[in-house]
């Protein structure tokens, strides 16, 4: 009989995909307000056997997926903001109580100066471990950078402070990218990038899962959702998440939950109530698919945004 030589650490390698989603909280059941009620969402229903990605949800547990609640408001008064949220998510420290307010959409120099010194990405990179934020920027994206005229939000700072290239227009035409709106049709439509490769829904999911494959830490931000939430249209919101789920669907069918587990959630509410083009006060999702063993084992201290990171390292064994 021949055997073959087993590699012990491919056997315990796993992959962590945390696919952020800006401005999405855990609402009430009113398909008047709740775009997530409304919308026609096969492939995450079925997730949830059924079930709708709505407060009287939670806590729930299938043999793919578990949900939890987080807070957002980090016991500090007045709504929450995007970047004391990313950053509460990418620190694992209360950011709001530090700089002693919720603040956004853009992290100001206090909490630039927190994210540049500690945040996720240089954590895991500074332990070994490969780590890659997938989203593809534009060139227009960069000039402005470089010429002062834009500055970094919280993600693609963590991810250029630890010294992560953000991926290009280059790496969206190799397949070693995502846009922003998962298929790259916007960047023909509104960017003038008509030779841009353009995916399918479904094939947009299924990159997420082939590129997740070769990290040990990967992160996809989708933005849209907040803006969706402010401009309060439930039709544009319906279709923004009805695309999401046409997305999950490809990555669902591509990933192998024995491998690494998948963790979607958010920094604050927003597109999950229509009737204010506000913030919400809401919790948010923590999504977490895999393994039953995997997901237990991430989500054993999940209460709030300041526990995702410290989930992830001990997850990937940092």
């Amino acid at each position: 009989m021949l055997f073959l030589p087993i590699n012990l650490a491919d056997i315990s390698k796993m992959n962590l995909l945390f696919f952020f989603i800006d401005g999405l909280g855990l609402g009430s059941n009113d398909k008047e307000t709740n775009p997530l009620v409304s919308a026609n969402m096969p492939v995450l229903d079925s997730l949830l056997n059924g079930k709708r990605l709505i407060s009287g949800t939670v806590p729930f547990e299938s043999d793919r997926a578990t949900l939890f609640a987080l807070d957002a408001c980090l016991n500090i008064e007045g709504m929450p903001q995007s970047a004391t949220g990313q950053a509460a998510l990418l620190t694992g420290q209360n950011i709001p109580a530090l700089v002693g307010r919720h603040y956004g959409p853009k992290p100001n120099r206090e909490i630039t100066d927190i994210v540049k010194n500690k945040n996720l990405f240089k954590y895991l990179l500074n332990d070994g471990q490969s780590a890659v934020f997938l989203n593809a920027y534009p060139p227009s994206y960069f000039k402005a950078i470089y010429s002062g005229r834009r500055i970094y939000a919280v993600i693609p700072l963590a991810a250029t402070s630890a010294g992560i290239s953000l991926r290009t227009a280059a790496d969206l035409g190799r397949g070693e990218a995502i846009s922003a709106d998962f298929t790259a049709q916007g960047w023909r439509d509104h960017l003038g990038h008509t030779d841009t490769p353009v995916l399918s829904l479904p094939a947009a999911g299924q990159r997420l899962t082939s590129l997740a494959q070769k990290f040990d830490f990967s992160l996809f931000e989708y933005w849209l959702s907040d803006y969706a939430g402010h401009r309060q249209n439930m039709l544009e919101a319906c279709r923004l998440l009805e695309s999401f789920d046409q997305v999950l669907g490809g990555l669902l069918e591509s990933w192998e939950d024995n491998k690494g587990i998948i963790i979607i959630t958010s920094d604050h509410g927003n597109l999950e109530d229509l009737s204010s083009r506000r913030h919400t006060k809401n919790p948010v999702p923590a999504l977490v698919i895999g393994a039953t063993h995997l997901r237990e084992q991430f989500t054993r201290s999940l209460h709030d945004l300041t526990d995702i990171t410290p989930a992830i390292l001990k997850f990937l064994k940092v």
